[in-house]
């Protein structure tokens, strides 16, 4: 037994729409997309379609996962770690990434003072809901998760987990190529 067969009943998508054509990219000879269905499955979590209508996600009475496919090298044992994390706990769980750009205030077209990165983080993937969340939820949760987890926030406990490197989110190709570096598989 390993600790995704003690995992409850959970239901998750692999989010892909209005994120251009970037999740059809290849990583390793894969989609991105594709790669991000297959660690949610092997996570175990029951991925999905479009065309389950939320709600149906809330009569099942099942956590919920919502994974990008901007991240698609998250590994399954962290997404499966925050389903575990959001079950035991009953709090929303939000994988992060610590920002490591140079941010910078912007006054009146002016840019202005550096912002100190050390207290900025990155939605990355996952996004779990427990149970209680999904039924308070009176739509399907969105494809934007930033304004999900500031939403989200207001409402509910939601407790922010450090993602492993390989979770980071891509924007581009060069993303793309770094990450397929980043996650190589070694010799």
């Amino acid at each position: 037994m390993n600790e995704y067969d003690e995992l409850p009943d959970v239901f998750g998508v692999v989010l892909a729409d209005g994120r251009g054509s970037l999740p059809f990219a290849l990583i390793h000879g894969e989609s991105l997309v594709a790669c991000a269905a297959w660690a949610l499955g092997q996570s175990g979590v029951t991925p999905l379609d479009a065309s389950v209508g939320w709600d149906s996600v809330q009569e099942a009475a099942v956590p919920f996962v919502l994974h990008d496919s901007l991240c698609p090298m998250t590994p399954a044992a962290f997404i499966a770690s925050c389903v575990r994390r959001a079950v035991d706990d009953d709090v929303v769980v939000v994988g992060v990434r610590p920002v490591t750009d140079t941010v910078k205030v912007v006054r009146d077209g002016l840019v202005g003072e550096t912002v100190d990165r050390a207290g900025l983080l990155a939605v990355a993937s996952p996004i779990v809901l427990p149970v209680q969340v999904v039924a308070a939820l009176e739509a399907a949760p969105g494809e934007d998760l930033a304004a999900l987890v500031s939403r989200l926030a207001a409402e509910h406990p939601v407790e922010l987990v450090e993602a492993p490197p390989e979770a980071r989110r891509v924007a581009s190709a060069d993303d793309v190529r770094l990450l397929e570096v980043l996650t190589a598989p070694s010799a």
